[in-house]
């Protein structure tokens, strides 16, 4: 078996996802889609030609999604949504947290104080809600908008895509050739070398790549219907898959899962409102992050200066000690979230930055990949989404002969008996870092935003609010800016402030002045995650575009 060679390190030898030539952004009145990958765009448009409205759009994109990004996303994931009508004067969108639970069945060392293994059969200890989060949506769709598109219909692009073939994407090719050394240990990596190292080897940028297995799989849910995932032959054999290969999950863990919908969480900003998942995800630390920055104000600073980036580092690191703390599953752990977002609370952390100094950053680095995509129509209906395997690859483990690649989100727990909220127990969901979001006025959607990148989610989003509200870009200018990441990567274990080369070397030279360990990027370096935008205007004008590091792109029906 051969697999290319390791890729290096953080310090300028990864290279951009991107081509500077290639259209990114666009728009359009009759809808419009967002995604990092061009055929998952593709699919959400040609829904929006037929009629269809943007939660169809967005479902066809997420199947697109889990077969031309596997080392993303997947059926073996999870599902985050956020879902706005388009009335004005609605308070706020409905909120998808599409979250596995951990198994009811842990084994006896995970159920004391062991640590949680990264990856491997060990880490695959919670449920997948993907499928789960499409199928609430689906519901929204027909009930409540009066969606026509079949089910099966939505499915049908990508169904196509598994069975038929893709080119290889530069993004996978990236992950392929960083995770190189680790995929060729089949007793972690189980059964996946027969999926994605066909031949014995990864296949190379371009090059097309089927996955005959998934196809099935995927054809099955049409023909079924989304509880075929968790109560048909599909879930009875990925159950056994995954005992097989020494995961706890169990069928019965499967039949379980559900997800959860709720009201979104939101807080005034400017003029508007900004809306995000509740907890057990990061979506209120985004929230922290932009009520900090409210009160200290840009009127006086330039955007891209020291002091811009500063204020921005600084506000992540005060809510970033609320997260650690407080964030977990609110079923089995009391989180504070009326506190973290009260004015006083917020005044306090934001009188504790200081613009001539950094403060410490102590705090442990979450990794994880992720992919963003979001869809609004017509009527001004809207809808902002991310899914996630975890990490790149997720757990690394097949789920039986289905073609479902299982994510590792059980990593995110802390040991079953260390006193944390977030500590590991049966039945639990793991605190998670995805939290896509909405900003509204009026009731009405104007910007959908997200990000991939764990810890880096909140971060990216600060720059990217700030840059589209408090300065007013354009989401194509807002994406392009350099942009920064405070704390580890996985290629980077120093806890310093990384940030990319264009932003100057008077911005560097000032920051390290502040305290600041700085560390260069490449410009639109693929650390600083892959971000989306749609901006809707009140003529409903919708300019959308994909993150110049990806190789997604915006698209007008």
């Amino acid at each position: 078996m051969t697999v290319r060679a390791e890729a290096g390190g953080a310090g300028g030898s990864v290279k951009g996802m991107a081509s500077g030539a290639e259209q990114t952004s666009a728009s359009g009145r009759a809808g419009l889609v967002t995604s990092p990958h061009r055929l998952a765009s593709a699919a959400g448009r040609d829904v929006l030609r037929q009629g269809g409205n943007a939660i169809e759009a967005a479902i066809a994109i997420a199947a697109m999604l889990c077969v031309t990004m596997p080392h993303f996303t997947g059926l073996g994931g999870d599902g985050f949504w956020l879902i706005a009508n388009g009335a004005s004067g609605d308070t706020a969108p409905l909120a998808i947290s599409g979250i596995g639970q951990a198994a009811q069945h842990l084994p006896p060392g995970l159920s004391g104080g062991d640590v949680i293994p990264m990856r491997g059969p060990a880490s695959a200890l919670t449920s997948a809600a993907t499928v789960a989060a499409w199928e609430a949506a689906y519901r929204v769709s027909r009930e409540q908008w009066g969606g026509t598109l079949s089910w099966a219909s939505l499915l049908a692009p990508a169904i196509a895509a598994a069975a038929d073939g893709f080119a290889t994407s530069r993004s996978q090719d990236f992950w392929y050739t960083y995770r190189a050394a680790e995929m060729v240990d089949a007793s972690t990596w189980h059964g996946f070398a027969r999926t994605f190292l066909p031949d014995g080897r990864a296949p190379d940028a371009g090059e097309r790549f089927r996955q005959p297995a998934l196809a099935s799989t995927l054809r099955r849910l049409a023909d079924g219907g989304p509880r075929e995932f968790y109560e048909g032959d599909v879930a009875a054999r990925m159950a056994r898959g995954l005992q097989s290969a020494g995961s706890p999950l169990t069928r019965d863990d499967l039949a379980a899962t559900r997800v959860h919908v709720s009201h979104a969480l939101t807080m005034p900003y400017a003029d508007g409102l900004l809306a995000t998942l509740p907890p057990p995800t990061q979506g209120v630390t985004t929230l922290q992050i932009m009520g900090i920055l409210a009160r200290k104000g840009f009127g006086d600073c330039a955007h891209g200066s020291a002091t811009y980036y500063h204020r921005l580092v600084e506000a992540v690191k005060q809510a970033f000690i609320d997260r650690d703390r407080y964030v977990a599953d609110p079923e089995f752990a009391d989180v504070p979230v009326e506190t973290m977002l009260s004015d006083a609370h917020l005044r306090a952390a934001a009188s504790r930055i200081d613009d001539r100094i950094a403060l410490e950053w102590p705090h442990r680095f979450r990794e994880g990949d992720t992919v963003y995509f979001a869809a609004t129509d017509a009527a001004g209906r809207a809808v902002s989404v991310l899914q996630t395997i975890y990490f790149d690859w997720g757990s690394g483990v097949m789920a039986g002969d289905t073609g479902v690649l299982w994510h590792n989100r059980g990593a995110a727990f802390r040991p079953a008996d260390s006193g944390h909220p977030n500590a590991l127990m049966p039945g639990k969901r793991p605190f998670h870092t995805l939290n896509p979001g909405m900003y509204l006025k009026g009731g009405r959607a104007r910007l959908l935003y997200g990000t991939q990148g764990a810890d880096g989610q909140p971060q990216t989003l600060s720059a990217l609010l700030t840059r589209l509200i408090d300065y007013g870009m354009t989401p194509q200018a807002a994406l392009s800016h350099p942009r920064f990441l405070l704390g580890r990567t996985f290629s980077d274990s120093r806890d310093n402030l990384k940030l990319e080369s264009d932003a100057g070397e008077a911005v560097f030279a000032a920051l390290a002045e502040r305290g600041h360990a700085v560390a260069p990027l490449p410009k639109h370096s693929p650390l600083a995650g892959q971000a989306g935008v749609i901006a809707i205007a009140e003529d409903g004008l919708a300019t959308g575009a994909h993150d110049p590091r990806s190789d997604g792109a915006a698209m007008a029906a």
